[in-house]
């Protein structure tokens, strides 16, 4: 009844003083907040929602959740898998079985499933045990605070309406009745009265006491929030430590298996099926040595900071550059170039361009031929034909 008339506007309500409200929103931020972060952390850790369901049932059903493939691990066996089909001992093949045996059980699989397991362990388990233990405490005593605060002002609002009917009975009493009966209820009305003002404040001491108590006890486990803080803080630390880890490790575990793959890189030229244009310092120093044929070499005078390089710059000066006698090759251009100045020729993608190399060139570019027009162009822009 006293909630109903609270919310209809229609009773008074104890306010409880600023520090303690501050508190109570203290809370629920840290409540809410956690919750969010938990769930989206789970989203990080593990993408697939039936599998998170999946975990989230084994958990209470106290059983151990079943071994599951990562995705990394799933990746390399289909490498595998492809691998075999199209050859071992194809270049394809190769290096399919590298970044295969890369992704699964030596590196980045079992760097993923060591980092789900430490970043479960040391943040989502405290995150979880705070609202799984600590928050359903500080809710329940939170419940019994405002039935605690209902009934007091319950008892307030009994101990007003006696008070109010005692002063009324005492300031009019009916003795000039003549009827015996009415007579006597006026005169015992001030003295009944009274003995309800007493019992209302009995009962508003009682409850003011108890409600004391829980607020107090209450205001304890609210201020504790700052030591979940900290706690929290702790395992978020950790929680990038970890990740820092994993990340170190694929890192380190890639620029490995980069070095292992370059053995391979003389073996393919370009990818005609790319959707977007590599940048033109792209260091491809084995393809055009790989699909090019040589020519006869001049002597190549290194290159000094700060001096330039004259027999290179007139080796390369288009106006001046001779195409060799044999060497040549036809280029389809993957992708538009524009070029950055006089020396360099222009592209636009799909046309056929000729060209060739010649000692002393950077080998990230070659010499492009279109009709009367000549210049550098990249090699990361062309597919050379045979």
């Amino acid at each position: 009844l006293q909630f109903t008339e609270e919310k209809l506007g229609q009773a008074e309500k104890t306010e409880l003083d600023a520090h303690f409200e501050n508190l109570l929103a203290r809370a629920d931020f840290t409540k809410n907040w956690t919750e969010k972060i938990l769930r989206q952390t789970e989203v990080l850790l593990q993408p697939n929602p039936s599998a998170r369901v999946e975990e989230f049932l084994y958990e209470k059903l106290d059983r151990k959740v079943p071994s599951r493939v990562t995705n990394g691990e799933l990746l390399a066996q289909y490498m595998t898998e492809a691998a075999n089909d199209f050859g071992p001992g194809t270049p394809y093949g190769k290096t399919l079985i590298k970044v295969g045996e890369t992704q699964r059980r030596l590196r980045l699989g079992a760097a993923e499933r060591d980092f789900i397991h430490s970043a479960s362990i040391n943040f989502l388990t405290p995150l979880r045990n705070f609202l799984e233990g600590d928050w359903r405490t500080i809710s329940k005593e939170r419940r019994i605070l405002q039935n605690r605060r209902l009934d007091l002002d319950a008892c307030k609002a009994r101990l007003k309406k006696a008070k109010a009917a005692e002063a009324k009975a005492a300031a009019v009493p009916d003795f000039q009745e003549t009827r015996p009966r009415n007579y006597v209820l006026s005169a015992s009305a001030s003295a009944l009265w009274s003995d309800e003002v007493e019992k209302a404040e009995h009962e508003l001491r009682l409850t003011q006491t108890e409600f004391d108590r829980q607020a107090e006890v209450t205001r304890l486990l609210l201020e504790g929030i700052s030591s979940t803080h900290v706690n929290h803080l702790r395992c978020l630390h950790e929680f990038v430590e970890s990740q820092t880890n994993y990340y170190a490790q694929c890192y380190q575990y890639m620029l490995d298996l980069q070095k292992q793959l370059g053995r391979f890189s003389g073996t393919f030229v370009g990818n005609a099926e790319s959707t977007s244009p590599p940048p033109a310092a792209t260091s491809l120093p084995a393809v055009a040595a790989a699909t090019l044929p040589a020519v006869p070499t001049i002597p190549v005078v290194p290159t000094i900071v700060g001096v330039p390089n004259t027999m290179a710059e007139s080796v390369l000066n288009p106006n001046e550059v001779k195409p060799p006698a044999s060497g040549t090759r036809k280029a389809r251009v993957l992708y538009d170039y524009e070029a950055a100045d006089s020396t360099e020729l222009a592209l636009l993608a799909d046309e056929m361009i000729t060209v060739y190399s010649l000692p002393g060139m950077d080998p990230d570019w070659l010499i492009g031929e279109r009709g009367n027009q000549k210049g550098k162009v990249p090699v990361t822009y062309l597919e050379l034909l045979s």
